[in-house]
């Protein structure tokens, strides 16, 4: 199933109706039932069932940023770890797609680790291209977080039976341009994965989304199709991204897409300005469209559920 004009129209809608509901301060839960995706509103996070687990996902915390969308990107990111050290049920760990600081300077890797550490949970993380901004490439990131990865921080994990892929593709950038993973990165991907039996559920992580939501705005990764087909023998396959600063989702087959919102400050969509640039929006309404996401993996069940929550309702 992917976007297109037929359906962009009732897609833009649907959308519209599940920020409504998330800006009233609910999360959204998604299931998947012969490839259509549906959504149920819970007031918080769902404990995992049996020999499962449960995760959580930020990004684009953007540490450093203080310009009108978000005079103080920090601050809201502390709101964001606030908010997890409050749910009810403990993850198991926690993923950061990318984005971590706004400059990548060594001030805003310490505050961010600083705040991110004291939600006393495991992290990982992936690099955004704000986080690949000095003059050697991403050496910043790699000294914080480049230890037991493989060439330019990827990387692969195992939890409770589940397979998690880590993967940059945020090296050589051009203005504009979309992500790329290189023969590099996909040779190892290759490797990583053809041991595994096809049950194995996978979950990808990365910064840029690894579907094409916007060509024009460099919003997708130029070979994702490349990894994906690596993963087509895989029942249960989700892919989490960040970069776009906003809730999308997508299914083709077994994969489902997800990208998330910022912990710092919300994107335009697609087609509805002339670029990709922080979207002011009143300051009251801020904090319902930044937040946190929480997965659940419930161990016999093929699809992972996805809850989206906002730092605060309107």
């Amino acid at each position: 199933m992917s976007h297109s004009k037929d359906n962009h129209e009732d897609g833009v809608s649907r959308r519209h109706a599940l920020e409504c509901m998330l800006w009233a301060g609910t999360g959204v839960l998604w299931t998947v039932s012969g490839g259509i995706p549906r959504s149920s509103l819970i007031g918080s996070a769902q404990a995992a069932e049996g020999n499962g687990f449960t995760f959580l996902q930020i990004s684009d915390s953007h540490v450093g940023f203080d310009k009108a969308a978000n005079p103080n990107a920090l601050g809201t990111l502390q709101e964001a770890i606030a908010k997890i050290k409050a749910l009810p049920n403990k993850p198991a760990f926690m993923l950061h797609t990318g984005d971590i600081t706004h400059l990548s300077k060594p001030k805003e890797f310490d505050d961010a680790a600083q705040v991110i550490g004291s939600s006393g949970l495991e992290t990982h993380y992936v690099p955004g291209e704000h986080d690949n901004l000095d003059e050697v490439p991403l050496k910043s990131y790699l000294e914080r977080y480049g230890k037991n990865t493989k060439g330019t921080g990827w990387y692969s994990f195992n939890q409770n039976g589940v397979h998690f892929i880590g993967l940059n593709n945020v090296m050589n950038l051009e203005a504009g341009g979309m992500g790329k993973l290189g023969p590099e990165q996909l040779a190892w991907l290759a490797d990583d994965v053809k041991g595994l039996s096809a049950s194995t559920p996978i979950v990808v992580f990365a910064h840029i989304p690894l579907w094409t939501v916007s060509k024009d705005w460099g919003w997708g990764t130029e070979d994702s199709e490349k990894a994906l087909s690596m993963l087509k023998r895989f029942g249960s396959v989700t892919v989490l991204n960040g970069h776009i600063h906003q809730l999308m989702q997508k299914v083709e087959g077994s994969v489902n897409f997800h990208t998330a919102r910022s912990t710092a400050f919300p994107q335009p969509a697609p087609g509805t300005a002339p670029a990709p640039t922080p979207l002011v929006v009143p300051a009251e309404k801020l904090r319902s469209v930044l937040g946190i996401r929480t997965v659940v993996y419930t161990q016999g069940k093929e699809l992972l559920a996805v809850t989206d929550q906002p730092l605060a309702a309107v």
